[in-house]
């Protein structure tokens, strides 16, 4: 890639200014759409560099973690490539109709069913795939997720995420990226967790609870590391379908 011109946000741009927070859209959902409108109305070139993590940061009012899952979701849709080192740089305008989820907008018992159902159509068949197609360093990546998720047992808030990398990495595994796409426009939000499990309780119910979840994920990483496609996808779907029951339960 070219080198690119460095860029600042131009006073006039409209992407300025802090997020709203009380606006139904999530907040990296809007971080996502204010940067896409500013490559789509030509503010922002291909081969431009965008403004550092931290200069996002103070624009929108947000933290590092919503920045960085915008971020994901640039370089999922191939607007944005992000180099090590370098920094992120625009790729090309977004299409006037983005590909795009946003499951922050799930906020009901019935709504979250609905995310986990459609999960349960695309994540069961993206195990599958990646149990065909994932090399050595595929799994590998599957197998640090899964460490780094069983770590997370102590602190069920912290592991919220971990449990969202983990499905990434079986979607990435996959080597199909509108798997991967369609993940990352879900984002974090994806993993509908309920209340109880994101605070440590005295009787340690929380921390079981995510240990169960565990079990889950090495069940599809076991699968996907075997190569049997129809363990991987049984695994993946009696993971999500506990997901729903245990979401039913509270």
């Amino acid at each position: 890639m070219a080198a690119g011109r460095a860029t600042g946000l131009a006073a006039n741009a409209p992407i300025i200014g802090a997020v709203d927070r009380s606006a139904p859209e999530g907040l990296t959902q809007q971080v996502v759409r204010r940067l896409a409108e500013s490559i789509q109305n030509g503010e922002l070139r291909p081969g431009d560099r965008l403004p550092t993590e931290s200069v996002l940061v103070d624009t929108y009012g947000v933290s590092r973690t919503v920045v960085r899952e915008a971020m994901s979701r640039l370089n999922a849709r191939g607007l944005v490539e992000t180099q090590q080192g370098r920094g992120s740089f625009v790729l090309t305008s977004p299409s006037t109709v983005p590909f795009s989820v946003d499951a922050s907008q799930a906020r009901t018992p019935a709504e979250l069913a609905e995310l986990i159902e459609l999960r349960l159509g695309f994540e069961t068949e993206a195990a599958g795939v990646a149990a065909r197609r994932a090399d050595a360093r595929a799994i590998a990546a599957v197998k640090a997720a899964l460490t780094r998720f069983q770590s997370e047992t102590s602190s069920p808030g912290a592991s919220v995420s971990a449990d969202f990398d983990f499905h990434r990495s079986v979607a990435l595994a996959s080597g199909n990226r509108y798997f991967l796409q369609l993940l990352d426009s879900l984002g974090r939000s994806a993993i509908a967790a309920p209340r109880e499990r994101l605070v440590a309780d005295a009787d340690g119910s929380s921390a079981a609870h995510v240990s169960l979840v565990a079990l889950e994920h090495e069940n599809v990483y076991r699968a996907i590391a075997r190569r049997n496609a129809e363990d991987a996808r049984a695994a993946m779907r009696v993971h999500l379908a506990n997901s729903q029951e245990r979401l039913g339960a509270h």
